[in-house]
């Protein structure tokens, strides 16, 4: 009994930072000199209190929730482009968060750790991501050449000639601001949430 009552609860509170991270994802702002799809929100903050208190199952739900929430509510900007890439990167956030996380011993400094970790695999990923996937497949969606999207996009920053340059000067410094301020609230938000929820490091199996 007291283990479905737990799994209950963790269930419930999913389904709560799930929709938290969905509002979230529509209150979002840009930053200077940084092309007009990179806009700043803090839908990730749910995910890395999921994460740490319930497990990677719960992490990765609540990522996609969020998702489906704003197409549902707000729907796409990017020809869907956008959605996909934050879906591709759901399991390199919440994976490499959680094994860290729970091979050091859940112990405060394992969580800074395990941010810490997360925060390069996710820039790396997300070059590789519009290099390879969300640029490209922009450019099919408006056909037009991808150098030419390129410098569309790049027009906020005349220091953004090619492809190269829009990672090193666009999608790096982003990602670092955005996650860095995710990352801080959400181990702030879980430091104090863990000492006040009777679910604390039960894990979702469902």
């Amino acid at each position: 009994m007291m283990k479905s009552t737990k799994k209950t609860q963790a269930f419930v509170l999913t389904a709560l930072l799930a929709a938290v991270a969905g509002v979230l994802m529509s209150f979002e702002f840009p930053l200077p000199m940084m092309p007009p799809f990179y806009k700043i929100d803090f839908s990730d903050v749910p995910a890395v209190v999921g994460t740490f208190l319930l497990g990677p199952v719960s992490g990765i739900s609540i990522e996609v929730v969020k998702i489906l929430i704003k197409l549902l509510t707000v729907g796409t900007t990017t020809m869907f482009v956008g959605e996909l890439a934050n879906l591709l990167g759901t399991f390199l956030f919440i994976l490499p968060l959680w094994m860290v996380f729970r091979g050091l011993g859940k112990h405060p400094k394992a969580g800074i750790i395990a941010l810490g970790v997360s925060l390069p695999i996710r820039i790396v990923f997300s070059c590789v991501l519009n290099a390879c996937i969300t640029l490209p497949l922009y450019a099919k969606a408006m056909g037009m050449p991808l150098e030419d999207i390129v410098l569309m996009v790049g027009t906020v920053n005349p220091m953004i000639q090619n492809l190269p340059l829009f990672l090193v000067l666009a999608t790096v410094p982003f990602n670092l601001i955005k996650l860095l301020l995710n990352y801080i609230v959400g181990y702030l938000l879980y430091e104090r949430l863990k000492t006040v929820t009777a679910i604390q490091r039960t894990e979702v199996t469902v």
